[in-house]
C-alpha cells in the first residue's frame, strides 16, 4: 500500500473508517486500532441533531508508519460482524467529488465484497478507496466503486476488466459519473415513454401505430391486468427528440374511451420521491399560516380544555394533543384555525401565557414542517459550532464542534504568533478563559492577560508586585501600577509607576502583520472581556457572532474604542438570539 502522493495531499496519519454499524463507538475503535499503533485521537461522526452515528469515523495516529500498518492489516476486517472500509482521509472535498480516477462497476456477483473487489483491481495500481454497495441487511446491491490514486491506473483497469468475468458474471467497468451529472444527462437523453390509463380494448397494433407516428420505436409493450379497467405500457424511441414530441402530443390524448397519460418513464424511487415532494408541498400550502404548535402543556390539560382556551380567537378546525403508549400527554399539541388572521391573534395573545394550574408559560408559534425545522436547527447548531477561533489549530479529521476521543487526554497544541503565544481556546466558541482578567479603566473595561507570577490586588485597590517571576520581567502582558509610601530606613518616593510588558495597542498597522483569521483572534481576545460584565455566559456566543458576522476588521476594531457602538451591537445580537430561540425551539412532532 503506497502512501498518499504530493499531488493528492491528505492528512498523512489520518484514516477514514467507513461502513460502520451505528453501535460502534470511539472506545470500540480504540481497542482495535491501538493494537496496531499508538492512536492520537478518534472521532465517530454523528448527526448534529439526533447524535446518531453516520456510519464512519476518523482515526488519527501519531506515526505515519502505524497508519500505513492499520490500513494494510485492518482494511475489510470485521467490526461488530460487518466489514469496515479504510482509506486515507482526504480533507480536500474537490478531490473527493471530482471523481477523477474513480470507477463504477456493476453486475457484480452477490458473494463479491469489498475485499474480493479490492484484490481483483489492486494489480492495476494503488487504490485509495474500494467499496461494494450494501443494503440494510449487509447484502450486495450488485455494484461498487474503485477509486485509484492515478487516473492512468483507472483507465488501465477499464481496458483490462470491462467485459470480463468476475465470479460468475460479466461485469461492466467505466468511469464514475456523479449523480448530478447523471440526472442532467438523463434529462437531455431519455428515450423511454410511459403511458397509463389506456383503454384495455385497444390492441397492440393500434398502440404501436399511435406512437410510431412520432419516430422509430423499439420494444413497445402494453400490459393488461385481468379485471382492471385500465392498462399501461412502455414505448422506447431511438431518438430523444422523438420521445419528447410523443409526450407533448399524446399526454391527454383520447384513445378509445379513455384519455391516456404520457410521461418520461421513471424508476420507482424517482416516482416515490416526486410524489412525496408534491404531497408535502400540498400539505404545507393547505395548513400554512393557520396551524399552530403549542408546547409546555401540562398533563392535566386535555384537548377540550385547550380548545376552550383558544376558541376566543376564531373558529378552530382541529385540536390535537399527541399521547404516548401509556396514554399520557406528550406535552405539546396542535391547533388549526380557519384563517391566518385568527392564528396570528392567538400567537400574540397566548404565547408566554401561563394557564390556570400551569407551571410553565405556553410556547405558541406557527407549525413548520419537520424538514424546515431540521434545516433551521441545523443552521443554528452549525452557527454555534463555528464559533471556535480559526487561528487555533483544529483536528485534521473533521468539522469543528463534535466530540473527539483523545486516548492520552491531550488537546491540540499551540499555534505560535510573532512575539507571543496564543493559548488554545474552547472548540465551541469563545468561553470563559481563566487567563482573562478584566481590568477597570474608568467607565470602560479592557481585556488583560495575567501571568502566574503572583501579581495580586491589595485591599486598597492598588496593584502590588508580590513576586519577581522568572527572567527579567515581573509579569507578562500586564499593566501594573505600584504605589510606595514612606518606608523605614530607605529611599522615599511620593509615587512610582512601573509599566510592565503591556499588551500592544491594537491598531490597523499592528493587525496588518497577521493573516485575517489571526486578526480576528486578537480582536476576539479584546472583545470578549468587554462583553462578560454585562452578558456573563452569553459573552462567548456573542463574541463568536461578531467574529463570524462578515464585518470588516476596521468595524470590529472600532467597537473596542466606542462603548456606545459596542453596546448597540450587543443588543442586536441579543435580539437575534431571542428570535432564534422563540421561533421554533427543539420541537417534537
Amino acid at each position: 500500500m503506497s502512501t498518499p502522493t504530493t499531488t493528492n495531499p491528505t492528512p498523512l496519519a489520518s484514516l477514514y473508517v467507513g461502513d460502520l454499524l451505528s453501535e460502534v463507538s470511539e472506545g470500540n475503535l480504540f481497542e482495535i486500532f491501538n493494537s496496531v499503533g499508538q492512536v492520537s485521537s478518534i472521532r465517530v461522526c454523528r448527526d448534529t441533531l439526533t447524535r446518531r452515528s453516520l456510519g464512519y469515523a476518523y482515526v488519527n495516529f501519531h506515526s505515519l508508519i502505524d497508519a500505513e500498518r492499520a490500513l494494510d492489516t485492518l482494511n475489510n476486517s470485521l467490526i461488530m460482524q460487518r466489514p469496515c472500509r479504510i482509506m486515507w482521509s482526504q480533507r480536500d472535498p474537490n478531490l473527493r467529488k471530482t471523481g477523477v480516477g474513480n470507477l463504477f462497476i456493476k453486475n457484480l456477483d452477490p458473494p463479491v465484497g469489498h475485499k474480493e473487489l479490492y484484490d481483483h483491481f489492486s494489480e492495476y495500481g494503488s487504490i485509495l478507496s474500494c467499496k461494494v454497495a450494501m443494503n440494510e441487511q449487509g447484502e450486495s446491491k450488485g455494484y461498487g466503486f474503485v477509486h485509484y490514486e492515478d487516473p492512468k491506473c483507472a483507465q488501465l483497469a477499464i481496458e483490462k476488466v470491462n467485459g470480463t468475468i468476475i465470479g460468475t458474471k460479466e461485469v461492466f467497468v467505466g468511469p464514475f459519473v456523479p449523480r448530478k451529472l447523471r440526472v442532467q444527462h438523463l434529462e437531455k437523453s431519455w428515450t423511454n415513454v410511459y403511458a397509463k390509463d389506456i383503454d384495455p380494448s385497444i390492441n397492440d397494433e393500434e398502440f404501436i401505430r399511435l406512437f410510431s407516428q412520432y419516430g422509430p420505436i423499439n420494444s413497445p409493450l402494453i400490459v393488461r391486468t385481468p379485471g382492471s379497467a385500465t392498462a399501461y405500457g412502455f414505448v422506447n424511441y431511438e431518438k430523444h427528440e422523438d420521445a419528447v414530441a410523443a409526450v407533448d402530443k399524446l399526454n391527454g390524448f383520447k384513445l378509445g374511451i379513455k384519455s391516456i397519460i404520457c410521461c418520461r418513464a421513471q424508476k420507482k424511487s424517482e416516482r416515490e420521491a416526486k410524489l412525496k415532494r408534491e404531497w408535502e408541498q400540498q400539505k404545507f400550502n393547505k395548513y400554512h399560516g393557520i396551524n399552530l404548535y403549542i408546547k409546555h402543556i401540562e398533563d392535566d390539560v386535555d384537548e377540550e380544555s385547550l380548545r376552550k382556551e383558544f376558541s376566543q380567537f376564531g373558529t378552530i378546525k382541529s385540536c390535537k394533543i399527541p399521547i404516548d403508549d401509556k396514554g399520557n400527554s406528550k406535552g405539546f399539541g396542535f391547533i388549526c384555525f380557519s384563517t391566518p388572521e385568527e392564528a396570528q391573534k392567538a400567537i400574540v395573545d397566548m404565547n408566554s401565557r401561563i394557564l390556570p394550574g400551569q407551571k410553565k408559560p405556553l410556547f405558541v408559534a406557527l407549525h413548520e414542517p419537520k424538514e424546515i425545522r431540521r434545516q433551521k436547527l441545523s443552521h443554528r447548531h452549525n452557527l454555534a459550532m463555528t464559533k471556535s477561533i480559526r487561528g487555533v489549530q483544529q483536528p485534521l479529521y473533521g468539522p469543528q464542534g463534535q466530540g473527539v476521543f483523545y486516548p492520552s487526554g491531550n488537546v491540540p497544541g499551540f499555534i505560535p504568533y510573532p512575539q507571543q503565544m496564543i493559548p488554545p481556546v474552547q472548540n465551541r466558541g469563545w468561553g470563559p478563559n481563566p487567563q482573562f482578567q478584566p481590568i477597570a479603566t474608568g467607565n470602560f473595561l479592557l481585556g488583560n492577560r495575567s501571568s502566574n507570577t503572583g501579581n495580586v490586588r491589595n485591599n486598597s485597590g492598588n496593584t502590588a508586585n508580590t513576586g519577581s517571576g522568572t527572567g527579567s520581567g515581573v509579569g507578562t502582558n500586564t499593566r501594573v501600577t505600584q504605589r510606595t509610601g514612606q518606608g523605614r530606613g530607605g529611599n522615599r518616593r511620593a509615587q512610582q509607576q512601573v509599566a510592565m510588558d503591556q499588551p500592544p495597542e491594537l491598531t490597523m498597522a499592528y493587525l496588518n502583520q497577521f493573516p485575517p483569521d489571526q486578526q480576528k483572534l486578537l480582536l476576539g481576545e479584546r472583545l470578549y472581556p468587554l462583553i462578560v460584565p454585562s452578558q456573563g455566559n452569553l459573552a462567548g456566543k456573542i463574541t463568536g457572532m461578531f467574529l463570524d458576522s462578515g464585518w470588516s476588521i476596521e468595524e470590529l476594531l472600532s467597537m473596542l474604542h466606542d462603548e456606545i457602538k459596542l453596546q448597540h451591537k450587543i443588543e442586536n445580537a441579543l435580539d437575534v438570539l431571542a428570535r432564534a430561540q422563540n421561533s421554533n425551539g427543539d420541537r417534537e412532532d
